[in-house]
């Protein structure tokens, strides 16, 4: 069942695989994940997520949970999940002494987070989901006779501190993996955490709802992989979300900025950052289903055989778009470098932007570990009002149509424009990329707008 290239020589290849949350969510998704790693002799690094669902009671534990009956029930169904798993191991007793002393932890951090929550203790917690999977899924691959070891992934995974969504540092991962991972790798399987690292004082990071994939991207750079493998609970990826138009196609192959494009404008099966590790050492990606590994997936490599004007739809919802209104702007140098010093000073980073004479508008970027919306620090909202009118608008979607020479091919907006006439169509932006049109609409409308133009594109 060898799911690589042909020419790909598995005694002298490297494979980092990752598994998201629903690849391990039970003991019977551990099993199928297990045997893809049992079939596949070149892959010696698996990252994987925590299980289906823990990340989002971590979270709600983080947030200070003050009512103790409910706080006891998150526990017990948190504690549920993982005793599940080991009750079908054959040989649990290793992994069971590790689980109750980090579900110990939890209980601790989540009292804590009562009295005073913060970004670094909900870090600190969150954490724990890929802490407590990982001790579970070594020993399932053990089970199967694999000589698999765990590996604590802050040893290697340095990153700044900023938590909530810290910044990977890959020169000094690097040092750190040739130090303490690759000698591990030529003995053992070793089975590691997605999402998590640390900062130079030890302090737990995270790397951003979602930051499992980017981890896997950082180790397979780190270590020198020939292939990076995803597996998650679909089959690779497709002309648009399937869950929102049934007759979405599989996509077998695509380039690297088309797939960049669709994780920066939502493609939930990629995380935005995951593609530039692997850009920048030219490692192919490998998109497939655990669930069913015999059905192939999507090859995400630099250069493509087919390349059509259209490639497919993204959507990503929970955006915040600011429009800044000043009269001063007229005709007026530096006010955007104000505009931009002032979010810069503030760490807050723009994803699309639209200027007219008098304003411009733009659409924050990106969510931290807690999966909300972003927004405008107080402090940054005060000093832009000084500047400008401010107004922050919310309940927005994104549209993405990715695709290949969009720009400079004539005529390739007209059947856009014309299917979404009875749409309100908000902060368009074209021409920037030759690989993507993008605009907003209000989130009541955003499904049905995809819904349309893949019917229009690609049916």
């Amino acid at each position: 069942m060898s799911l690589v290239d042909s020419n790909v020589n598995p005694h002298t290849s490297l494979t980092v695989a990752k598994f998201g949350g629903t690849s391990v969510a039970d003991f019977t998704a551990m099993s199928r994940s297990a045997a893809i790693i049992q079939h596949a002799p070149h892959t010696r690094l698996v990252l994987i997520s925590a299980c289906s669902g823990v990340t989002n009671i971590l979270v709600e534990l983080a947030n200070g949970v003050t009512d103790t009956q409910q706080r006891h029930a998150l526990l017990t169904r948190l504690t549920d999940i993982h005793q599940s798993v080991l009750n079908q191991l054959e040989q649990p007793q290793q992994a069971k002494e590790a689980i109750t002393i980090l579900l110990q932890n939890v209980a601790e951090l989540a009292k804590k987070a009562v009295i005073e929550k913060s970004v670094p203790l909900t870090d600190q917690l969150v954490s724990h989901g890929e802490l407590l999977s990982t001790h579970l899924f070594a020993q399932i691959l053990r089970e199967l006779g694999i000589k698999a070891i765990r590996f604590d992934i802050r040893d290697v995974m340095r990153t700044d501190g900023q938590f909530g969504k810290a910044i990977p540092q890959p020169s000094i991962i690097r040092q750190l993996s040739e130090q303490h991972l690759l000698p591990q790798l030529k003995e053992y399987v070793v089975v590691s955490q997605g999402f998590i690292g640390s900062d130079e004082q030890g302090n737990t990071t995270t790397l951003g709802r979602g930051g499992s994939d980017y981890s896997a991207a950082l180790m397979a750079e780190a270590i020198g992989a020939s292939t990076l493998e995803i597996w998650t609970d679909v089959p690779g990826m497709y002309t648009t979300d399937p869950r929102i138009a049934t007759k979405a196609k599989p996509i077998k192959e695509i380039s690297f900025s088309e797939a960049s494009e669709m994780a920066n404008f939502g493609a939930k099966i990629l995380h935005p950052s995951t593609l530039v590790p692997a850009i920048r050492q030219q490692i192919p990606v490998f998109i497939g289903s655990s669930k069913a590994p015999e059905q192939g997936g999507t090859w995400i490599r630099e250069t493509v055989s087919d390349a059509p004007l259209f490639r497919a739809l993204a959507l990503r919802c929970n955006q915040t778009m600011v429009t800044l209104t000043s009269l001063n702007m007229f005709h007026a140098y530096g006010f955007l470098a104000e505009v931009f010093r002032i979010l810069a000073e503030h760490k807050i980073s723009v994803d699309l932007i639209t200027t007219s004479e008098v304003s411009v508008s733009l659409t924050l970027d990106q969510t931290d570990t807690s999966g909300g919306a972003p927004t405008l620090p107080a402090q940054a909202l005060a000093e832009l009002s000084e500047l400008c009118r401010v107004e922050v608008e919310q309940d927005l979607c994104l549209v993405a149509l990715i695709g290949n020479q969009m720009s400079s091919t004539k005529g390739s907006a007209k059947t856009v424009f014309s299917t979404l006439e009875d749409y309100n169509l908000r902060m368009i932006c074209y021409g920037a990329s030759p690989h993507n049109l993008c605009f907003l609409v209000k989130a009541q409308d955003a499904k049905s707008a995809i819904k349309d133009l893949h019917c229009a594109i690609f049916e």
